[in-house]
């Protein structure tokens, strides 16, 4: 079982996306714990699709972020890094304005893999939008 590590940090996460998606999107992280990260996004026109409802990629993009910043700050001892190699989503509402929430929770923290889960919601209300599942592969250094 992979333990929190101490060398990451909610700065260090939020700085790591700042140019990249994550950043792009608004996505912050709020609080890293034992087996499980928060993390929340402002609804923006960017974030919908042309039928205005919020888009599916942008929920994903939430929910995804947080997992894969969730496995960063619990990789074991020597892994290098992770991929992603399986997810899944499914919504249940949508929101037209105001912030969406994340909550990553691990399910299982392996040597070889992880698997995390994460529910997202209408930050105002707490009214579940999505339940998502991600399976990440652990990266070890080629001996």
């Amino acid at each position: 079982m992979s333990a929190l590590r101490q060398d990451i940090s909610i700065e260090i996460l939020n700085q790591r996306g700042k140019e990249y998606l994550p950043g792009y999107l608004g996505i912050e992280m709020l609080e890293l714990k034992e087996n499980a990260l928060s993390s929340h996004m402002p609804v923006k026109k960017l974030h919908f699709a042309p039928n205005d409802f919020l888009h599916a990629a942008s929920v994903v993009a939430l929910a995804d972020t947080t997992c894969g910043y969730a496995t960063i700050a619990h990789l074991p001892e020597g892994a290098l890094s992770f991929t992603t190699v399986e997810l899944k989503s499914n919504h249940l509402g949508t929101v037209k304005e105001g912030r969406i929430a994340c909550l990553a929770t691990a399910q299982h923290l392996g040597r070889n893999t992880q698997v995390w889960d994460a529910v997202v919601t209408d930050e105002a209300s707490g009214r579940k939008i999505a339940l998502f599942r991600c399976t990440q592969i652990i990266l070890w250094p080629k001996q």
